[in-house]
């Protein structure tokens, strides 16, 4: 029983319109469910993916109107990336930002890739990976429904960074209870005086399947909100493992939501020691057990559960437009 990589990282907006704007016209993602919040119908979560919605694409949102921003800190996602097929593309990608005025770095190494990071409207943080043919888990297939290159298309899921103050909990439930395996390390970007950042990969490993410890003790905890990543879900290949990881997390004393169904994945939620979220979430049915996939995210997706409420969540919506 082994996680395959990352399923989908969840991240705050304070602005579904930007947000999809940002996302489908200068990311070029396919927005591949348009769906609600299924705590708060009133508000979107939204769904960006490959051509396909292949598992381990998705960067998703929970549009939350009004809340405050991000502090950055410990015990947190800090940062997520998104992965391209070469270094090419991150020129591309950064000709792209300074054309479109979107903040960014210069082209950096981290754990031995070419890498781009970037920050959206609200601050996300953002990290371009390229693959450069790299082995371990497959990439996805860039959407060619935008004026992005496919060549230059987003692929899917990278590594996501958790910063924490003491790293050793964090690495147990890693190594001890999800099976992830150290590969590596890297200088901290944030300077010589800091710890290396270490790198701890699942399934297949490459990029698509890494998480990153970096150890910050003399940074603040982390305050949560738009812009800020909520929870990473790590894929489970089906639902008969699922409810064997389930049966695990309470076997082993480790609280837990208890089983979920989203509909398009079933889900389970809990804490690690430094309170980031996790998810393991299945990569079956998929997000074309209720669309087809030529029209995925064109209209309003609810689950069964919800199905009967439409005409009152729809009038409570905003519409999601395009600006030409």
């Amino acid at each position: 029983m082994e996680l395959k990589g990352i399923h989908h990282v969840s991240i705050m907006t304070g602005k579904a319109e930007k947000n999809f704007e940002f996302y489908t016209k200068v990311l070029g993602m396919r927005l591949v469910k348009k769906g609600v919040n299924q705590d708060d119908t009133t508000s979107y979560h939204l769904f960006y993916g490959d051509a396909v919605a292949s598992p381990g694409t998705e960067l998703t949102f929970f549009d939350i109107p009004h809340i405050g921003p991000s502090y950055p800190g410990v015990s947190s996602i800090s940062a997520s990336s998104l992965r391209v097929a070469s270094t090419a593309a991150l020129q591309y990608w950064s000709d792209r930002f300074d054309e479109l005025n979107v903040s960014h770095e210069e082209i950096k190494q981290r754990a031995g890739r070419d890498t781009l990071a970037f920050q959206d409207f609200e601050g996300t943080r953002i990290i371009l990976v390229a693959d450069n043919n790299e082995q371990g888990v497959a990439p996805g297939t860039a959407w060619n429904g935008s004026d992005v290159p496919v060549e230059y298309g987003i692929l899917g899921l990278g590594p996501v960074t958790l910063t924490v103050a003491k790293p050793d909990a964090t690495v147990m439930i890693l190594t001890e209870v999800l099976g992830f395996r150290r590969v590596g390390s890297y200088p901290s970007l944030a300077g010589e005086q800091h710890a290396d950042i270490e790198v701890y990969a699942t399934g297949k490993g490459g990029a698509g399947a890494e998480v990153h410890i970096e150890t910050r003790p003399e940074l603040p905890v982390a305050r949560l909100g738009r812009g800020g990543v909520h929870h990473v879900a790590f894929r489970v290949p089906n639902e008969a493992e699922y409810d064997v990881w389930a049966n695990r997390l309470t076997g082993l004393g480790i609280p837990n939501s208890g089983k979920v169904d989203r509909h398009y994945f079933r889900a389970l939620y809990f804490r690690e020691p430094n309170g980031i979220l996790f998810e393991l979430s299945t990569d079956t049915p998929g997000f074309d057990v209720d669309e087809s996939m030529d029209s995925l995210g064109e209209t309003l997706s609810l689950p069964p559960f919800l199905e009967g409420r439409r005409a009152d969540i729809e009038a409570k919506l905003r519409p999601l437009v395009l600006n030409d």
